[in-house]
């Protein structure tokens, strides 16, 4: 049997939402059979933890591997911080990402090019947003969101991607930090259900993105 650590991450406040997590260790699954099991786990996304002493880690989604993603990184860090290793950047095929934390609140720093290439659909209301179909948008990559508060920087959005296996991806981190470079300014994205992430711009070309992370109860699977 295969233990696989499960974490919800960018929760909001009171540790409810955010977008469930596979850890796995890197060196009890070879790279040819990864893909396979990150779609059988079910996650939007899972990481292989290949060396925690250095923070290299590889991700994938059902569909094949990512050299970035967002919750992934912000969910390993803490991860890793809770197991007593606590690493000040991650390795990962995109680059090192710096990890950051504040409180309750863990922060990776990339680059704002990374990651996937989003349909941006800005709509009038957050209720627009709430009630668009998830059926509407049956390919690619699409983000839909609306201002809760302009002055305060408050988004509330969803995101459907189902080039990547994910119909609906409760929390995006990587798309939170496009987004962030878009409007040129720091964001508090509720996404999802009610998933929280909160972005710093650093111009011209990187962000932070940071949120909560919560432990769910481990797994076993059999290879």
């Amino acid at each position: 049997m295969l233990p696989v650590d499960v974490v919800r991450v960018f929760t909001d406040p009171d540790g409810r939402f955010g977008n469930p997590l596979g850890i796995v260790s890197g060196h009890l699954v070879p790279p040819a059979d990864r893909q396979a099991l990150a779609a059988h786990l079910g996650y939007s996304e899972t990481v292989y933890v290949d060396d925690p002493s250095t923070g290299t880690i590889r991700i994938y989604t059902a569909t094949g591997e990512m050299p970035f993603a967002g919750h992934p990184t912000v969910g390993v860090a803490w991860w890793l911080r809770s197991q007593g290793i606590s690493v000040p950047v991650l390795n990962c095929p995109a680059g090192e990402i710096p990890v950051s934390f504040d409180g309750d609140l863990v922060s990776v720093r990339a680059n704002t090019t990374w990651g996937s290439t989003w349909d941006w659909i800005e709509l009038g209301t957050p209720a627009d947003v709430l009630a668009a179909d998830p059926a509407a948008y049956p390919a690619g990559h699409t983000y839909l969101w609306s201002w809760v508060s302009e002055p305060d920087g408050v988004i509330r959005s969803r995101a459907f991607a189902p080039a990547m296996g994910a119909p609906e991806d409760e929390a995006t981190g990587s798309a939170a930090t496009q987004l962030t470079a878009l409007l040129a300014r720091n964001l508090h994205i509720i996404q999802g259900r009610g998933s929280h992430l909160h972005t710093t711009y650093l111009p011209p070309t990187h962000a932070t993105v940071g949120g909560r992370v919560v432990a769910e109860a481990s797994r076993a699977v059999t290879l």
